[in-house]
């Protein structure tokens, strides 16, 4: 939909706007965000502070919060005022510990020229239904057409954005400026969308080099990608609200570094995080060599990392403790709790992501208090976090997540 030209709005459209930014902040300036902040800083420490909560609501945003209930007439503005007013839903409906802040970010106008393949897919004739994958890596020849991408930064687009931000916006919040600050690696992810997924389970049998061939490729192209960040200096620091890993944030004392320069940051002043969701049903071993081998050397030069997604990592622990400054991990919805809290202990950031289908179907109230309950009891030792996400729809009943996030907070004031 392309970048809100803010400087275009329409008088009325933007008074609606700083109106609802005010909102923000006064809401910002709640003590209770303070608060909030310190605990997670606490909490990325290592310190089990108390399990904390977080809500991303995802796809089902657009059952929670409308565009037909938005008031500002231009399609841009109104989206501008659907972020801001997605912070205020939040903090009115959702018992979570999301840190409000009193701050607008524009992101610097970044892009790359790509990896010179585009995935394909076969569309479903459902809105929201699922694709199927279209190959366009057919031959091991095939991984020649993978090219690095450039990085390129269009400065005017930036300075222009940012003095937009700061007119409408700068006097009632926070206008930042910020480049690349979420660092998360998806080498499988982009290779299997290039080559498809069942194909590439076959290739690590059948055809093991070019599935090293095309990893070791891709590692190469993402080094340089964060080569060309530091040799442009389009790094930002994410010790903040920055989404961090596949749910959490980067909030902490610990970085920058002390010899850091608040002109240039670092990789070694950053979290960074890496996945393989698609090799849910690999085993260890075939993991730590199709994938874990090359995610470790690309995470190697940051400061705190995290790891893992919608997969169940519960059998790997042991490799994935092996990442260099490991200190997030994922724990999925099917994964066994029991286990993982053992294996776990207090070594690492529990990231549970309990189970989002819990919003859909008759909701059991009741249920849902035992299974928080259950993983809280086992992870007694544990520095813990509820992250729910994936929610792709309430089936239009959004009180369910008022409702779920009333009950997890019963329970974590209880540990």
């Amino acid at each position: 939909m392309g970048r809100p030209r803010l400087s275009q709005f329409s008088v009325g459209d933007r008074d609606i706007l700083r109106a609802v930014a005010m909102e923000v902040a006064e809401v910002a300036d709640l003590p209770i965000m303070s608060e909030r902040r310190d605990m997670w800083k606490r909490h990325n420490a290592l310190e089990r502070v108390r399990p904390m909560i977080l809500f991303f609501p995802e796809g089902s945003w657009r059952e929670l919060l409308t565009d037909s209930e938005m008031t500002c007439e231009d399609a841009g503005a109104r989206r501008v005022e659907w972020t801001l007013r997605s912070r205020l839903y939040q903090h009115e409906h959702f018992q979570d510990d999301t840190v409000i802040e009193k701050e607008w970010v524009v992101g610097r106008s970044i892009h790359n020229t790509g990896w010179g393949l585009t995935a394909k897919h076969f569309r479903s004739s459902m809105a929201t239904g699922a694709w199927k994958f279209d190959p366009v890596i057919k031959t091991h020849a095939d991984l020649d057409k993978i090219k690095f991408p450039r990085v390129y930064e269009d400065q005017d687009a930036t300075a222009k954005a940012h003095e937009n931000a700061q007119e409408l916006f700068g006097d009632i919040l926070d206008v930042k400026l910020k480049g690349i600050a979420h660092i998360s690696f998806h080498l499988m992810n982009i290779y299997t969308g290039l080559r498809g997924l069942e194909q590439v389970m076959w290739d690590m049998i059948d055809d093991p080099n070019m599935v090293h061939d095309a990893m070791a490729k891709l590692e190469e192209g993402h080094h340089q990608l964060v080569q060309q960040y530091v040799d442009q200096n389009l790094l930002s620091l994410n010790n903040d609200a920055t989404y961090h890993s596949t749910g959490g944030n980067g909030y902490t004392d610990e970085l920058p570094l002390d010899d850091h320069d608040p002109a240039r940051v670092r990789p070694c002043d950053m979290w960074a995080s890496a996945e393989t969701q698609e090799f849910d049903p690999v085993s260890p071993e075939m993991h730590d060599e199709f994938a874990l081998q090359y995610e470790k050397r690309l995470l190697e030069p940051f400061a705190l990392t995290g790891y893992g997604c919608c997969d169940d990592l519960e059998p790997k622990l042991h490799l994935v403790s092996q990442i260099p400054s490991m200190r997030r991990i994922s724990i999925a919805p099917m994964a066994n709790v029991d286990r993982t809290a053992e294996k776990l202990g207090g070594d690492y950031i529990f990231s549970w992501k309990p189970q989002p289908s819990h919003l859909v179907g008759e909701f059991d109230a009741d249920m849902v208090r035992e299974y928080i309950r259950h993983t809280l009891d086992v992870s007694r030792d544990c520095v813990i976090e509820m992250i729910l996400k994936d929610t792709h729809t309430c089936e239009n009943h959004p009180e369910r997540f008022d409702e779920w996030s009333r009950i997890a907070r019963e329970l974590v004031e209880e540990y």
